[in-house]
């Protein structure tokens, strides 16, 4: 549920790039939706005549998701804050546009809790094509 997700992840509107978690395997992988609407702050810029949902936007949804596995893992607290170490291996294959469904999977690789390192891979897709492929996030726990 979204409460729950704000007990988790400390993102707020217009931030907060999940809308629900329909799949979830503690501490190895989960699955969310983000449902993408023209009424989106990003949008009015982004562009005005042909809306896409920006690149990094889809990165940080997917971040955000792998946010809902590592904060419940042993040595990371609910509501703290993890900061991008490193993306690698990114490739987007079609646009997320308004009306679109952005269905999301994330993969935790490692965990290293002493040093508070987490190492994830994920996809989107749209309408079962595959959107965007993060081939490695690398996540850092603000301590």
């Amino acid at each position: 549920s979204r409460s729950k997700m704000y007990k988790i992840l400390p993102h707020r509107y217009p931030f907060a790039l999940i809308d629900k978690v329909i799949e979830y395997e503690a501490g190895k992988r989960a699955v969310g939706v983000k449902t993408i609407t023209f009424n989106e702050p990003q949008f009015g810029g982004h562009f005005p005549d042909r809306p896409i949902m920006p690149g990094v936007m889809q990165i940080e949804a997917l971040a955000q998701l792998a946010g809902i596995v590592c904060l419940q893992m042993e040595g990371a607290e609910p509501g703290a804050v993890f900061f991008f170490a490193a993306v690698d291996g990114v490739k987007w294959k079609r646009p997320v546009v308004p009306g679109d469904v952005l269905v999301m999977e994330v993969e935790i690789n490692s965990w290293k809790s002493k040093f508070g390192i987490a190492k994830a891979s994920g996809k989107g897709y749209v309408d079962g094509q595959l959107a965007v492929d993060v081939g490695s996030m690398t996540f850092a726990l603000a301590k």
